[in-house]
């Protein structure tokens, strides 16, 4: 079974953090981790092709965002609790500045 790499929370900045939320398809990905379950990636209906899907989830994971968890052919993804003790509030943050735009 392949392994995925994510990164020490030590050492995401919030440089990283915030990079990894600019781009609007991956908040919407977070929009819907934030019911706080684990989804497969086929959840993620937003428009965009596969290949472009896995790279979102990928650049959430290297900002230390999200746990993904491959299992067969599926990729499980879910919200890191523990990024939310790095980075306080940050994820409800900037989900409601997005919404209020």
């Amino acid at each position: 079974m392949r392994s995925l790499d994510h990164p020490q929370l030590s050492s995401v900045s919030l440089s990283d953090a915030l990079a990894a939320l600019a781009d609007p398809t991956r908040r919407a990905i977070v929009r819907v981790l934030t019911d706080g379950r684990e989804h497969p990636a086929g959840d993620f209906d937003l428009g965009v092709a596969q290949s472009t899907l896995s790279h979102h989830i990928k650049k959430l994971r290297q900002g230390g965002i999200t746990r993904s968890r491959p299992e067969g052919t599926r990729c499980w993804v879910s919200l890191r609790p523990e990024f939310d003790e790095r980075f306080p509030d940050l994820l409800r943050t900037v989900l409601t500045l997005d919404a209020d735009a």
